[in-house]
């Protein structure tokens, strides 16, 4: 089983994107997640899509391959960072060819604070849902707060500016597997 994992933080030190980077290592026997990025694609444009950029038209072809999707997002007032959506928007267009269309989708998020993701991840949902994706309901998981979950620096200056070490939390694993394995059974 292969899954994506997309990030929709570009920040070098993105508690998202470590977590991202962290679910390979959760994931039940039996699935692969490939962590991708966004940080190269253009910004959409319609008039671009009668000679599609050939890293939007990758990055297509790497959600059409997937088994699953995994969104890893932060908020950004109170909704989907626009990285994320510019996403969104190219692998989902031109119109016909939406390439999430029947994939099995898994928001999650983590932030500075409990649930600072829980805006971003409903709007993802309802877009995910208006693309034809299905949507994992539940586990949620609305992850936090980062610095009590990473492995981070002990200088509070640096906490959020520096790359976040390893996922510390046990409880925060075991949630991200239920996950997982919720997310195998119905790929």
């Amino acid at each position: 089983m292969k899954i994506l994992a997309i990030s929709g933080s570009l920040r070098k030190g993105s508690f998202n994107t470590a977590l991202a980077h962290a679910l390979p290592s959760l994931a039940p026997a039996g699935m692969e997640i490939e962590v991708v990025g966004i940080g190269h694609l253009p910004i959409y444009d319609q008039d671009l899509e009668a000679n599609y950029p050939a890293e939007a038209q990758a990055f297509k072809d790497k959600i059409e391959s997937a088994d699953g999707i995994i969104f890893v997002t932060p908020e950004y007032n109170r909704s989907i960072p626009g990285g994320l959506k510019n996403a969104i928007d190219w692998a989902s267009r031109p119109w016909g060819k939406n390439s999430f269309k029947g994939k099995i989708v898994l928001a999650m998020g983590v932030s500075g604070g409990k649930i600072g993701t829980a805006l971003a991840q409903s709007d993802l949902k309802e877009v995910m849902g208006y693309l034809d994706a299905m949507v994992i309901g539940q586990p949620e998981l609305y992850l936090g707060p980062a610095a009590e979950i990473f492995e981070v620096s002990s200088d509070p200056a640096k906490a959020f500016s520096e790359v976040p070490g390893a996922l510390k939390h046990e409880s925060t694993k075991e949630l991200i597997q239920k996950a997982l394995a919720v997310l195998a059974s119905k790929a």
